[in-house]
């Protein structure tokens, strides 16, 4: 009976210490985890409010875990910083400061046209015919011709054809931005494109103009007949051109 008095004590003594030693182990770990290094974005300058992402804007900082944002995001890989394509800012983030999902949206009509012009450039819309609108895709190039009457010095009118812009960006086709779609997502659009279609005899492609060159398209939807023609993928020659009429082509 002795012995089994001071076994008992002994056996719970040792089983408190077990029970220490593994509250202790587990809190070292806890701990080291809490300041174990991990990758994130953070932003390389000031970033304002509806801004583009891209990956000049960003750079990769390690900070201990206990300060990393909960939704803040991380990079395992050097190609997990792609996670930011065709992503804008909800709101200002200060030059350092971590990227999180929350400040983040997709690219979309809903995040405006204005993210996608670039600096020193006007956004403007053109209208396209339906048929060659499937075609044309977010960052090819076009042309854009007016046909008008034209005054001759004989005081005759006679109807030219003239481009007046050459090699100019699309930004935009319908409220495609060249976000990046699911199949899902991309079925969706294009059925609200042909919803919007079915109500208008032409759509509408968005491009990038420079101050001056937006005057003369404005100009010319008033003047006469837009035509936008699609440029060869990479063609970004630029050509003097002279005006066509059918005087000439017969003459």
């Amino acid at each position: 009976m002795e012995k089994k008095g001071v076994l008992v004590p002994l056996v719970l003594a040792v089983g408190a210490a077990v029970v220490y030693l593994m509250v202790l182990t587990s809190r070292e770990k806890q701990l080291s985890q809490s300041y174990e290094n991990a990758t994130v974005l953070v932003s390389r300058v000031d970033l304002p409010e509806r801004t583009l992402l891209k990956e000049d804007l960003v750079q990769t900082k390690a900070v201990p875990r206990k300060f990393m944002s909960q939704d803040a995001v991380e990079i395992k890989v050097p190609s997990d910083v792609k996670q930011i394509a065709n992503l804008v800012t909800r709101v200002r983030i200060p030059k350092g400061n971590q990227i999180t999902q929350s400040s983040l949206t997709s690219l979309s009509p809903t995040s405006g046209l204005s993210v996608k012009i670039p600096p020193g450039y006007r956004g403007a819309v053109v209208p396209v015919e339906a048929d060659l609108l499937k075609l044309i895709k977010p960052g090819d190039r076009v042309d854009i011709l007016v046909t008008f009457d034209a005054l001759m010095a004989d005081n005759r009118k006679e109807k030219v054809t003239a481009t007046i812009l050459q090699n100019v960006l699309v930004l935009g086709v319908g409220g495609n931005l060249g976000q990046g779609m699911t199949a899902k997502q991309f079925g969706e659009a294009e059925k609200d494109d042909k919803q919007s279609a079915a109500f208008a005899e032409k759509g509408i492609v968005s491009v990038a103009l420079n101050p001056n060159e937006a005057q003369y398209l404005s100009l010319a939807m008033k003047q006469g007949d837009i035509t936008v023609i699609l440029r060869g993928l990479g063609d970004i020659e630029m050509h003097p051109m002279e005006m066509a009429s059918f005087r000439k082509l017969f003459r």
